[in-house]
């Protein structure tokens, strides 16, 4: 069952190196357990997706040139993410801010090759004993 995603998602990227979390401000006025729900808008690079370490994509620039001045060696360089588009496909029947929910099985394209996904949602719950 898909859950609603918020700030401190856990996140990865098929070309990166290590995990991220996920940044979302405060401006839609939802909050699960206090922190900020998420929707298919929040996709800005630096902003709401931060770097995944190394970036292992011979798509991105970068590691194209680190790569043929290696003589051809994969050399990954640190990781920009550039995602200009939306996340898909979000939560369609679940609007926040006019916009769909995003949810943990929702997807994010980085323009170097790399996909988006989830490793958990941000909620966190705690049993006290």
């Amino acid at each position: 069952m898909p859950l609603q995603v918020c700030m401190g998602a856990s996140m990865m990227c098929t070309m990166g190196m290590a995990p991220s979390s996920l940044v979302v401000l405060p401006i839609n006025r939802v909050m699960t357990q206090e922190v900020p729900d998420a929707n298919i808008m929040d996709h800005i690079p630096m902003v709401n997706i931060m770097p995944f370490g190394m970036c292992m994509s011979p798509a991105n620039p970068e590691v194209a040139a680190a790569t043929a001045a290696a003589m051809g060696v994969l050399t990954p360089m640190p990781c920009i993410p550039a995602t200009p588009s939306p996340w898909v496909a979000g939560a369609p029947t679940v609007l926040l801010a006019e916009q769909p929910t995003l949810d943990n099985i929702s997807q994010l394209m980085c323009i170097w090759g790399g996909v988006i996904t989830f490793e958990t949602a941000g909620e966190m719950t705690v049993n006290v004993p």
